[in-house]
């Protein structure tokens, strides 16, 4: 492991506060009824709807919260999509690997993605996040959506705070159960479950912040997937994006999504398009967001190098249409 991967692994585990009994207020995923008080660490429990039986089953330390015909509506794009993340080289057997994230890739696969996730990270963790830590003086409980192999909720983790992780995608490799890496270096596991962003099985306002990570994009609706996560806030709470692609016009958005779809094709042979997700963000659709819910985007773009920076003018100059952009967005929830 590199000499700076080890640092960030080291940092904080030797100091971790005691962690509490994670105990979160379930809602049924399917018919929207209070299921009750629910201990993460209870791995078997069976917590049960009464309106409609729906169970909370966990599936080798997953809650799995997808109801079953959900789980058939997006089965082609979790299959499609891990097809896609294995070709990549996504993830690996060594947990030296996944400790090391974001801050370094140790496969050499996808170093240029983690670098661009490592900086948006850094700045986060140095420049937004110490203050709304302060501002609560105690241990937060964070919601982590689209969190992937869970790296971020283990980042979290280790400042003292209270993750739950959120995924569609739960293979061992690149999604939630890649997260058995991390656990030896906590004192107790955070709670994951298999949901969707728009359906969480959480009652209303327990979270302190929400977190996008690199997943808002995947969202069919953006404004379902707000109204959702912004229930499940407390207030004052905190909603923060990191490492969704962002272009000044829809246009840009349209032909990238074009480019990749056309590049899947050849690839892969299929598109990957079985869910309508936009897969990118503009302006206007972060203003229509604050709009409708009162929101105040604080909006910093992170230095990714020079080489990243130069990129729009050498579109220009080649004729091609505007790269994305990749910031670091948060908002103030008070009401």
């Amino acid at each position: 492991m590199g000499v700076l991967a080890q640092a960030e692994v080291e940092v904080g585990v030797g100091t971790l506060p005691r962690a509490a009994e994670h105990t979160l207020q379930l809602r049924c995923p399917a018919c929207h009824r209070s299921m009750g008080t629910f201990t993460s660490y209870d791995v078997k429990a069976r917590p049960t709807c009464s309106g409609c039986a729906f169970v909370l089953l966990n599936e080798d330390g997953v809650w799995n919260a997808l109801p079953r015909e959900r789980e058939q509506y997006f089965g082609h794009f979790i299959a499609e999509y891990q097809s896609v993340r294995a070709a990549e080289g996504r993830g690996s057997s060594r947990s030296e690997y996944y400790l090391a994230l974001p801050y370094q890739d140790l496969s050499g696969r996808n170093r240029w993605q983690w670098r661009i996730r490592s900086r948006s990270f850094r700045f986060f963790e140095q420049r937004v996040f110490p203050g709304i830590e302060r501002s609560y003086h105690r241990a937060l409980d964070v919601l982590d959506i689209g969190a992937g192999n869970c790296w971020l909720s283990y980042r979290l983790a280790l400042r003292g705070h209270r993750p739950v992780a959120v995924d569609l995608i739960d293979n061992a490799e690149d999604g939630l159960r890649a997260a058995r890496h991390y656990f030896a270096h906590l004192e107790k596991p955070f709670p994951i479950f298999k949901a969707e962003m728009d359906r969480m099985p959480f009652s209303d306002g327990q979270f302190d912040l929400a977190v996008f990570n690199a997943s808002i994009h995947y969202a069919e609706d953006y404004h379902r997937a707000l109204q959702e996560t912004l229930r499940c806030l407390r207030r004052p709470a905190c909603l923060a994006i990191l490492d969704s692609p962002v272009y000044r016009d829809n246009e840009s958005g349209r032909r990238m999504v074009n480019e990749r779809k056309a590049a899947f094709k050849r690839r892969f042979g299929f598109a990957s398009d079985s869910i309508p997700s936009r897969e990118y963000l503009t302006a206007d659709h972060l203003g229509e967001l604050a709009r409708a819910f009162n929101l105040t985007w604080n909006v910093q773009e992170p230095w990714y190098g020079l080489g990243w920076a130069i990129r729009p003018l050498k579109a220009r100059l080649l004729g091609r249409r505007e790269p994305s952009k990749f910031f670091v967005m948060w908002t103030e929830v008070a009401s």
